[in-house]
Parts: C-alpha cells; structure tokens; sequence
C-alpha cells in the first residue's frame, strides 16, 4: 500500500498549490484552466475507449450499467454526499462536488491505476504508482486551481478503490485476464468522455450513474468471452 500512500500524498501537495495559485490568479486564468482540464478529459478519455477489442461488450456493459446506476440513483447520492461535506466542513466552493467527482475519474479510471495496483499485489513492485503519483500531483495542481478543494477530497475514494484493488491483486491477482483490464480501462475511458463534455458546459451527463459499468464489462467478459466485434 505504500506507492498508493505516496500517491495520495502527491496529490494533497498538487492540490494545495492548486489552491494557492486559485486565490491568486484573475477569473480568466481560472476559466482557461478549466477549459484545458475538460479538453484534456476528452483526449485522455478517447484515448482509452479506443484500446477496446470488443465493442460489443462495451456497449452493453454500458446500456446495463447505467440503468443500474440509475436505478440507485448513484449521482443523486453522491451530490449529496458532496452537499454534506461541504457543510460539515464548511466549504464555500461551489464546484466542489465536481470536483471531487472528475478528480476521482481522472486519477481512479484508467490503465495505468489498475496494472499498477495489480503489479503492487503481485510483486509488491510500485514503480508504476509511483509514476501515476508524479502525474497525478502534477495535474492535481491545474485541477485544483480550476475546480477547488473537492479536488484534494477525493483521495478518500483514492484509497479505497486503488487500494482495495492492490489488495484483490494479492489475493487473486493470478486469475484476472489482461482482455478484462484493457476493456475495463476502455469503459473507463467513455465514462472520462463524458465527464470531460460536462466539464466543458457543453450538456451535463450523469457520468456516476454509469459507473456500475464498471462491474457488468467484467461479468460479461467472464460469461461471454467469445462475443465480441
């Protein structure tokens, strides 16, 4: 666990700078931040979609994740949980809750975070931790700067979900197929998609009520691995 300890710190550092420079920096820098930060969305979620060999299974994973998803109402309640955070610290910033949310995508929801939760499970090698924790603090800064200190909350849901995965990994890391990372990070990938067109004000998705994609690109994997275009 130690390479996910140095990446939270890294990103609480980026965070922190992030935040000085915000109370620093005119509007216009402020906007212009922001507006990288979506189109970088966009691109590294693109990037990602396209790894996957099997679309089939992706468009499904996610017809049924999101109706899942929105079945349990997941953005509703994570929008809550941001409202209570910021009261119960008593948070003024108004993007917090974005914030929190993109972050969580960003430094959770992608290859390099599950082969290197999973190397760190096997071999205890966090080499590729370590280098997602230098990008992370790195871009940490300019989404902080843009989006607030919701940025900096969401190594809470860092250390579970990259951590639980380091922990899976060790226990039966032996048993997870290379196809299921690359199609999990592709799914990934159109979930950043998405994110990065809110971002952009360009029309809001419910990018957390398609979450539970996540899981159902896996069960269909195992059960129909044979199907795919």
């Amino acid at each position: 666990m130690i390479g996910t300890v140095v990446n939270i710190f890294a990103i609480i550092v980026g965070s922190s700078l992030g935040l000085f420079l915000n109370k620093r920096l005119p509007d216009r820098f402020v906007k212009i931040f922001f507006q990288v930060i979506g189109l970088f969305t966009l691109f590294l979620g693109i990037s990602m979609s396209l790894e996957t060999n099997h679309i089939l299974h992706m468009v499904m994973a996610l017809i049924t994740g999101s109706i899942i998803g929105e079945g349990l109402k997941i953005q509703q309640g994570i929008e809550k949980m941001g409202e209570f955070l910021k009261h119960k610290f008593k948070i003024g910033n108004d993007k917090f809750t974005e914030g929190l949310v993109t972050a969580f995508l960003l430094y959770c929801i992608g290859s390099l975070t599950i082969l290197g939760a999973i190397e760190a499970g096997l071999s205890g090698d966090q080499e590729l931790i370590y280098i997602k924790s230098l990008m992370d603090g790195v871009s940490s800064i300019a989404l902080a700067s843009g989006l607030g200190i919701g940025v900096m909350f969401s190594v809470v849901p860092l250390l579970f979900f990259q951590g639980g995965i380091t922990i899976l990994a060790s226990l039966f890391g032996d048993f997870i197929p290379q196809v299921m990372i690359t199609e999990l990070s592709a799914v990934g990938g159109i979930l950043l998609i998405g994110m990065g067109i809110s971002i952009l004000d360009i029309k809001k998705i419910k990018v957390m009520n398609m979450l539970p994609s996540l899981v159902t690109i896996i069960i269909l994997l195992w059960l129909f691995p044979k199907i795919g275009i």
